[in-house]
């Protein structure tokens, strides 16, 4: 491949900064850009634990500083709350779990982000994430898993189509974790032991329910929270605050662990179960996205439910155009509507779609 100029999306963080650097190290033609997704207010009220924080542009800009590049900071708010944030209200608010990384990579990052690439004539759209790129000769490509199994983003990228895929670079992919912070030490990147970003980054605290109430406007409901014969075991503030599996913060007691098993968003009630009952075989998968061509109407594959599920074989059987069923050889914990349903051949990504509906 002849080298070419690549926009490095520049988080501030030692991941993108090291792919940045390994890239003008390589040859390429390098520009760093910043997404800046929210308004200075919020970014100052959060401080440090913003996504766009003024640290992490000051950190990005000190880079690029560092290793001789431009560096852009583009202003992705409307982009970002029209894509992603309102995404992930209207999904929570409809009793299903969104992911919003993997709406971000597909319509931001590879979006967006890769429309400024071609303004700024450049030939590619490189991140920091751990996750690899297989070329082949007639022009095609193969996402896979990244070396570092602990650190792999492969799952996030299942929906990008292969014309964005084709114009990606993952400069460390094929890196364990522990190599990225020794590289950016040897680059001489001061951030070499910056603490890794969180996985929801425009939450900083992690309290989903705050930021639905404070930024999304969703008001409190009172609802029942029923057992699974349909008695009555206490109320909640609103059914959008619950996930499928989830334990903690159910706001009642009870001589044995319980985990919500159901979300009836028509009524506001949440249903809890035992452990039993949160295993799962089967469900409806749409919104299907395929990278690799599979023959048959009924394969056996890896599958994996969520970012840090362990991937398990199933078998995916296709009922229509844009939706397969999947049927777990063993039960799996949690499967959850609303998020990714990820179908793998070894390590390579074939395809994936979001969870609709869970069977049984």
């Amino acid at each position: 491949m002849n080298k070419k100029r690549v926009l490095v999306a520049m988080s501030g963080g030692v991941d993108s900064s090291v792919a940045a650097a390994i890239l003008k190290q390589d040859g390429y033609e390098v520009i760093g850009a910043t997404m800046k997704i929210w308004p200075k207010e919020y970014c100052g009220k959060q401080h440090k634990k913003a996504c766009c924080s003024l640290n992490d542009i000051e950190d990005a800009q000190k880079v690029c500083s560092k290793l001789g590049i431009k560096h852009y900071v583009l202003n992705f708010e409307k982009v970002f709350r029209e894509e992603v944030i309102d995404y992930f209200a209207s999904e929570y608010i409809s009793g299903r779990t969104p992911n919003p990384c993997i709406i971000c990579n597909e319509r931001v990052k590879f979006g967006k982000l890769l429309e400024k690439a071609k303004e700024l004539d450049c030939d590619f759209v490189a991140t920091g994430h751990y996750a690899r790129i297989e070329r082949n000769g007639n022009g095609s490509c193969k996402l896979r898993q990244g070396l570092d199994e602990s650190k792999d983003q492969s799952y996030v990228l299942f929906s990008l189509k292969k014309e964005q895929i084709a114009k990606s670079l993952f400069p460390i992919g094929g890196f364990k974790k522990s190599r990225v912070r020794e590289t950016a030490k040897e680059f001489g990147l001061k951030l070499h032991e910056k603490p890794d970003s969180q996985e929801i980054c425009f939450i900083p605290e992690g309290n989903y329910s705050n930021f639905l109430k404070e930024s999304c406007n969703v008001k409190p409901k009172k609802g029942d929270v029923l057992d699974s014969d349909g008695k009555k075991l206490g109320t909640h503030n609103g059914f959008w605050n619950f996930t499928i599996g989830q334990r903690k913060g159910l706001g009642i007691s009870s001589s044995k662990p319980l985990y919500i098993i159901k979300i009836d968003p028509e009524k506001n009630i949440i249903v809890v179960g035992e452990s039993s009952q949160v295993n799962k075989k089967k469900f409806l998968v749409k919104g299907l996205n395929w990278l690799c061509k599979e023959g048959g109407r009924e394969i056996e594959r890896d599958v994996k439910i969520r970012y840090v599920h362990q991937k398990a074989k199933a078998k995916i059987k296709r009922i229509a155009d844009d939706t397969v069923e999947v049927e777990f050889l063993k039960g799996q914990e949690a499967i959850t509507p609303g998020q990714a349903a990820v179908f793998y051949d070894g390590d390579i990504v074939i395809g994936g779609g979001w969870i609709e509906k869970v069977l049984g």
